[in-house]
């Protein structure tokens, strides 16, 4: 590990203007690329205190053992040459997007003789033509068929071209008016190339000028009694018209724009680009990297923007570009996107309208992208295995931690404190053996102490199950331990109550985890050993997933252990930390939710909805229902003497509510229920 001062540049030394720096390694590789306005003041931030910098960013500038820098004009030229040193040395610090598969392009040999239209992959070739990509080759072949009866264009290969030329016979598509046959010299090569051109001229969306030309030509045949020819052109119609359906209209303008949308965390980031060209999707694409330098969602827009046009001119860059939030220079980057267009491109937020409703399209499937990401790697065998045994080295485990509970806290502003545990073997997700919990030692908002109350209480039941099935031997407890197990840790919800009498299966909270995760840092590391060591129990690791930093806090320690960017490691204990998290705030909104729904009624026991309903329609509220006697509670159909008695008393019971005030004048504003049962 090297020393940043030790090649940290003399003062002065480095220029105040726009350039592009590159950082070494002890090898010289190139091991991270960057751009700046002010070359001074950017590279002046890497040679700080380490303590102040990224954990992402400390890391790279101790790999690194010099720095150096080219200066250029603008900061247009700063963005090419950052482009393509990024290209050519592929620094290991620096965002790179990896496709995440190899979408299929429709593409037009124009630098053929005689243009081909075929399903081509991989990296572009000069002098083709490409649209998409595509999601699926078979969604270009059902459109290539249906445009080759207006455009018989050729699709053979050169080998069966020059066979059909040798032989002096075409193939199939040539026989059945699907093929021109340049082969056989049906049409000469500037009657293809132009059936070529109007090939693409289709496919870059204008469309209208044939659909209406052909038209036209049906009429005029129809007027002249050529009926079979006019056939002959309504179907072409139709099939054009087939074709263009086979992408959606979204946009009403006939907008040409791509739009992209980038879905994130800590350590990974997937990005969407939706294809719009005539105001419809012409393809789709995506790439998902891992977040090796510390970048923003700004930063990944311009890194995506780079990789999509780097190699592109012309009409392959659109007139507009809509992203999800703008580069550090965006003036800068629609000034280099304009270069390679050769004319004016705009870059900028979706703010309203259907741009805006198609941009939340391609955001969701950037999160289904991302989500299909994380299943993939989960789901390995291998990375599982890898993950669990760099948790076992890190925190100086024993042996791999095979389960894993993860414990997390949420509230909202102190009210509905609820906490969750989830739990993982062998690196997945055990969702049967997941637990909730409400916080009932006290009132108020304290993750700390509600972490001390859930872990006892979780581990008080293992206690409990241990010495009910005889595998716990009692034993004098240590200072401070509690010398029985929790019999009333129940919670008065599903997943927390009391043990069921023993029928072959195993046991809630039967098992205990070789870790235990919770969500923070080191004070709640502490309470939750603390809460184990009261118990007497000394074999179970504990840590902590401090969201900010991503750093794994251990108990007694006062620096946290920092797992490297990469690790599978870290990205297990971040998915269950995440986990923990999901799982217990969508307890909490549930609970807050039912809360709010709330009704005295629902204390009257054998009361069921039908009958509450009933109640609130004939009295129109809560509220005069309260004042209603039992005579006039028992005129309501279905409602016994019985019954009435229990919802008096009950309603009776109730603590008023305070009473609204209007706050521009003061006054107390009399409310009527608004008869529902909340």
């Amino acid at each position: 590990m090297a020393d940043p001062s030790s090649y940290r540049p003399k003062p002065g030394q480095i220029p105040d203007s726009p350039g592009v720096y590159k950082f070494r390694d002890e090898h010289r590789r190139v091991i991270y690329v960057g751009k700046a306005k002010s070359l001074r003041q950017r590279l002046a931030n890497y040679f700080q205190d380490l303590a102040g910098l990224h954990p992402r960013t400390r890391t790279m500038v101790t790999t690194a053992a010099s720095v150096e820098w080219t200066v250029v004009a603008t900061e247009v030229e700063a963005l090419q040459l950052e482009y393509s040193w990024i290209k050519e040395f592929d620094p290991r610090f620096n965002v790179k997007y990896r496709d995440d598969k190899s979408y299929p392009y429709l593409a037009v040999t124009l630098n053929e003789e005689y243009p081909r239209v075929q399903v081509m992959r991989g990296a572009k070739k000069k002098g083709v033509r490409y649209f998409g990509p595509y999601g699926h080759a078979w969604a270009i072949r059902e459109t290539v068929d249906l445009m080759l009866r207006v455009f018989p264009v050729r699709t053979c290969s050169a080998g069966v071209f020059k066979n059909a030329a040798r032989t002096g016979r075409p193939c199939l598509l040539g026989y059945i008016g699907k093929c021109s046959a340049p082969c056989v010299g049906r049409v000469t090569p500037e009657e293809h190339r132009e059936l070529a051109d109007d090939f693409c001229d289709f496919m870059a969306g204008r469309t209208g000028t044939y659909i209406r030309r052909l038209e036209k030509d049906m009429m005029a045949a129809a007027e002249e009694m050529e009926y079979e020819r006019a056939a002959r052109l309504r179907d072409d119609v139709e099939a054009l018209k087939r074709a263009m359906e086979k992408s959606a209209v979204v946009l009403a303008d006939a907008t040409d724009a791509d739009l992209i949308a980038v879905a994130e965390d800590e350590l990974e980031a997937a990005v969407q680009i939706f294809h719009v060209r005539g105001g419809r999707v012409r393809g789709q694409r995506g790439w998902v990297t891992d977040k090796v330098e510390a970048v923003d969602t700004s930063g990944l827009v311009e890194h995506a923007l780079q990789q999509l046009y780097g190699e592109e001119t012309g009409d392959s860059v659109p007139k507009e570009v809509l992203v999800p939030a703008l580069p550090e220079d965006p003036e800068a980057v629609s000034q280099w996107l304009a270069d390679r267009r050769g004319s004016q491109v705009s870059l900028r937020i979706p703010q309203r309208g259907d741009k805006k409703d198609l941009m939340v399209t391609v955001q969701r499937n950037a999160q289904q992208a991302l989500g299909l990401h994380k299943t993939k790697r989960a789901s390995d065998l291998t990375t599982r295995s890898r993950a669990l045994e760099e948790i076992a080295e890190a925190l100086g485990l024993d042996t791999a931690p095979l389960r894993i509970e993860c414990f997390d806290i949420s509230h909202l502003q102190g009210d509905d404190v609820v906490a969750s545990m989830v739990v993982f073997e062998d690196g997945l997700a055990r969702k049967s053996e997941y637990r909730r919990f409400q916080i009932k030692g006290f009132e108020g908002q304290d993750d700390v102490r509600s972490m001390h109350e859930v872990i006892g209480r979780r581990f008080r039941r293992y206690l409990q199950e241990k010495e009910r099935t005889g595998e716990w031997e009692e034993s004098p407890a240590p200072s401070g331990a509690v010398p029985a197990p929790d019999t009333a840790a129940g919670d008065g919800d599903p997943f927390d109550n009391e043990p069921r009498e023993d029928d072959g299966r195993p046991k809630r909270f039967a098992y205990p985890p070789q870790l235990v995760v919770v969500d923070g840092g080191q004070p709640q590391v502490a309470a939750a050993k603390r809460a184990l060591d009261e118990l007497g129990i000394d074999d179970i690791a504990v840590c902590g997933l401090a969201k900010r930093l991503e750093e794994v806090w251990l108990p007694d320690d006062d620096d946290p252990v920092v797992l490297p960017r990469s690790s599978e490691g870290l990205y297990l204990l971040q998915r269950v930390r995440d986990e923990a998290h999901r799982f217990a705030i969508t307890y909490q909104r549930a609970k807050r939710a039912k809360r709010i729904r709330s009704s005295p009624l629902d204390a009257v026991s054998g009361l069921g909805e039908t009958r509450k309903q009933a109640l609130i329609k004939h009295f129109g509220s809560v509220k005069k229902l309260k004042q209603a006697t039992i005579d006039e509670i028992c005129e309501v159909p279905g409602i016994g003497r019985r019954t009435a008695e229990s919802v008096a008393v009950a309603l009776a019971s109730t603590t008023p509510a305070a009473p609204a005030v209007n706050t521009a004048t003061g006054e107390i504003i009399e409310e009527d229920d608004g008869g529902s049962t909340s």
